[in-house]
Order: C-alpha cells, then sequence, then structure tokens
C-alpha cells in the first residue's frame, strides 16, 4: 500500500499549475490547471491544450498531436508524485517506459481551447524510507468526456547527489550537442519548420525496408529544451520517433501510439543514430543508438485509415 500525503488545496481551474511541479520553465508549455483525489492512488488531472501550437497541433490547425497527449500525462505524473506523494522538487525523474494509445478522432482541435482531464492510477509506488523512489501509473484521458487515451508509464525517482554520481560530472553547462547536420525537409515528416525537423538526411542504403538518420539535436529549441539539460530528453527522442514513421510509412496515417522503453541516458555530445525497421501492417520498430548500444526503442502504430 503507497502512503500519499494529504491533497493539497487544487488550484483554480483559470490559471496553470506552478511550473515547477512539472518540471517546465515557460508557463506557456504548463499544460495542467488543476487536480483532485478520488480514490486511494487515484487522482483526476485537469489540463488545457491551446488551439495552435509549435509542435503539437497539426499545421493546418486541425487535430492536436499524440505526442502533446504523452507531455500531458507525463505532466500529470510528475505533478502528482510533487504534491500528493511528497517528491522533493530538486528530485530527478528518470523515465523507463511509455506507452500511450490514442484516439485520433478524438483529438480534434475545436473552436475554443480542449480542456482534456486525466484519470490517473497509481498502481505501484516503491519507497526508500518515506519517499518515494519508483512509481508506476496508468492514465486514461477524456476529452469533452469521451476517453481519447490511454497509457501506462514507469520512471524512478533520484536525488541530486545520486544524480550528480550517475551523471559522471556531466552539466548542461559543461556539455556542447553535436553540430546540427543537415536535416530531412520539413514536409517529409510532416513539419512546417526546418527547425523542428529532429532528422537528418539518411545514410545511402535505399533498399533497407526503414531508415537510419543522425539525431539532429538543437539545445536552442524551445520545447525539447525548454530550460537546460545534461542529456537529450526523452520527448525529443520520441519526436524522432513520430518523424522516423513519416518517413518511413510514406501515404500511411500519422502515428496513434507508442511503446517505448529508455535503457539509459542519451548523451549530448555523441551522435544518436535513429533506425527503423518497418515491421509491416503499419508497425514500425525504432531504436535509437549509441555508441553502438540502444538507448531506447520504440514501436510505433499509424492510425488506422
Amino acid at each position: 500500500m503507497t502512503r500519499p500525503r494529504q491533497s493539497a488545496d487544487t488550484p483554480s481551474l483559470t490559471a496553470t499549475v506552478p511550473r515547477q511541479f512539472v518540471h517546465r520553465a515557460a508557463l506557456a508549455e504548463t499544460l495542467l490547471t488543476g487536480w483532485e483525489r478520488t480514490g486511494p492512488d487515484r487522482f483526476t488531472v485537469y489540463a488545457q491544450w491551446p488551439r495552435a501550437h509549435g509542435l503539437h497541433v497539426s499545421v493546418d490547425w486541425h487535430s492536436y498531436d499524440p505526442l502533446l497527449v504523452v507531455e500531458t500525462v507525463r505532466q500529470a505524473g510528475t505533478l502528482i508524485m510533487h504534491t500528493e506523494y511528497g517528491v522533493p522538487l530538486d528530485q530527478q525523474f528518470v523515465l523507463n517506459g511509455f506507452d500511450v494509445a490514442t484516439d485520433p478522432h478524438r483529438l480534434e482541435v475545436g473552436p475554443l481551447p480542449a480542456e482534456p482531464t486525466v484519470e490517473l492510477a497509481f498502481t505501484d509506488v516503491r519507497f526508500r524510507g518515506r519517499r518515494p523512489a519508483a512509481c508506476r501509473y496508468t492514465a486514461r484521458v477524456l476529452c469533452h468526456g469521451e476517453p481519447a487515451a490511454t497509457a501506462d508509464v514507469a520512471f524512478t525517482c533520484v536525488g541530486e547527489a545520486v544524480y550528480r554520481r550517475l551523471r559522471g560530472g556531466r552539466t548542461a553547462g559543461t556539455i556542447e550537442a553535436v553540430p546540427l547536420p543537415p536535416g530531412l525537409p520539413p514536409e517529409a515528416v510532416d513539419r512546417a519548420l526546418p527547425t523542428d525537423v529532429v532528422l537528418a538526411s539518411p545514410d545511402p542504403d535505399p533498399g533497407a525496408p526503414g531508415g537510419r538518420w543522425q539525431l539532429r539535436v538543437n539545445t536552442a529549441h524551445p520545447v525539447f529544451f525548454d530550460h537546460p539539460l545534461d542529456h537529450v530528453p526523452g520527448m525529443l527522442l520520441l519526436e524522432a520517433a513520430r518523424q522516423a514513421a513519416r518517413r518511413a510509412l510514406p501515404g500511411k496515417p500519422g502515428p496513434s501510439a507508442y511503446r517505448a522503453v529508455f535503457h539509459r541516458y542519451a548523451e549530448l555530445d555523441e551522435p544518436v543514430w535513429i533506425e527503423a525497421r518497418d515491421e509491416g501492417g503499419g508497425h514500425l520498430q525504432v531504436v535509437g543508438v549509441q555508441r553502438e548500444s540502444a538507448v531506447f526503442e520504440c514501436g510505433v502504430d499509424a492510425a488506422a485509415g
């Protein structure tokens, strides 16, 4: 049995939650507006999605990208761990796995910003002493009261001293990302701006049933690097999987589901290679490789036609 704290006062739905609770620096990237406890280890989190976004709304402003669901669910779990389970704000959260399945028909942009609710169930919270050290939770995302997505998330909590030992002295101020290689054409990966392209021109292998690209890591990107980091963020790796699917599965609808496992930190100062294998039926297996070993793996499913 987990041991959550007493629920904090629910913030007003007219304002975002404190950005520190969701590990964001920009208010514009803080998607959550409130939360409440609904039962033992169960919570409802409230959010608002903008009708236009630099990354997670389609170019024609018609639909929300499933990765906006991912970011919302991530923020929701982070918020609850801080406010309800007592994880200090100086703790680092290390993402281990993230599975999400969305219904694209429930992700259309309407005449007003969407206000989804996220129903969370914390199924496994492990403690070290009195503080959580790891957790697993499931999420059910509702838009206009209708189910739009489900997710399963696992991460660990690491104190500042332990994190620094794990990072071996690497900090955002001492590590520089590898130079940016030329990117794919934005239209090839369903992006409007060259600065949002995270895949470089591919290795010449026209017979491969998928593709291989160097990851483009731009630490000036205001969404992926909302604040300085000493490693490649998980959301950037998932965006690479999304763009690999758009490139390797031409003619298929955009991705609607991701099944990601994160093995270790992807370092900024060494190249990361994104390898994709078309498994047929709109399924793609993506692997991020650095130093000849996998840093993450992700199965991607295209939406049903």
